[in-house]
C-alpha cells in the first residue's frame, strides 16, 4: 500500500476532471489551488469555481472526489473544500488554457 503524492493527485485532476461547460481540465483553469496528501490517508483539495453561481461546481466537485477516490484507493477520504480566496479571473489559467480559449 502506497498513498499517492500531492503532484500525483493534481495529474490525476488533470487528466480525468474537465469543466463540462469549457471542456477544459480544472487545473489548467486555474480552479485548483492546493492539492495535500496527508499521513492518515486523506487527500485535501482547495479549489475555487469560475464564479459563486458556477452551475457546474456540484458536477465538478463530485467528480474531482470519485476520480481522486477511483484512481487512489488507499485513500480514506478525498475532501474538497471550496473558497473563494482569491477569487478566480482568468489571469490564473495556463497558457495552454488561455491560448485555446483565446484569452489574451
Amino acid at each position: 500500500m502506497s498513498l499517492p503524492t500531492s503532484e500525483e493527485v493534481r495529474e490525476l485532476i488533470k487528466t480525468k476532471v474537465k469543466d463540462p461547460e469549457l471542456m477544459m481540465n480544472i487545473v489548467d483553469l486555474g480552479l485548483v489551488y492546493d492539492v495535500q496528501v496527508t499521513p492518515e490517508k486523506t487527500a485535501e483539495i482547495t479549489m475555487t469555481l469560475t464564479s459563486p453561481g458556477c452551475p457546474a461546481g456540484p458536477e465538478i466537485i463530485t467528480n474531482a472526489q470519485r476520480e481522486t477516490h477511483l484512481a487512489f484507493p488507499d485513500l480514506e477520504e478525498v475532501n474538497v473544500h471550496l473558497t473563494w480566496t482569491p477569487f478566480w479571473n482568468p489571469d490564473m489559467m495556463s497558457q495552454e488554457a488561455k491560448d485555446e480559449l483565446g484569452y489574451f
